[in-house]
């Protein structure tokens, strides 16, 4: 039976949506060359339904998952608000509370940031 690492490992998966695959790409590359986040998954084909500005809203957009520490959420917002086209970028965090031990290992020294 493979080894789960329990929720001490402080590790997050941070959702954040992109208006283009394009874009999600970029933020993505610049996250993890950074050390703001271990991987960004990208997945395409999203519609999100919201919204903004007394109107409701029906777009495609692009959902990003990007696993990172806990502590670098701070900076990973800071990133988002200063990168991200929008004028409010999503960012929600999950706890992941476990997983396999050898890649939340992995997952933590990847990420530097403080």
């Amino acid at each position: 039976m493979p080894s789960v690492k329990a929720a001490a490992t402080k590790c997050v998966a941070a959702l954040f949506t992109c208006p283009s695959a394009e874009i999600a790409a970029q933020l993505a590359q610049k996250l993890v060359e950074q050390r703001l986040a271990a991987c960004v998954n990208i997945i395409d084909g999203v519609r999100s339904i919201y919204r903004w500005q007394g109107k409701v809203c029906d777009d495609a957009e692009v959902l990003c998952v990007a696993k990172t520490r806990e502590t670098a959420i701070s900076e990973l917002e800071l990133f988002l608000n200063d990168h991200h086209p929008y004028d409010v970028p999503e960012l929600i965090t999950l706890d992941i509370t476990s997983g396999s031990a050898d890649y939340l290992d992995w997952l933590l020294q990847q990420v530097t940031s403080s």
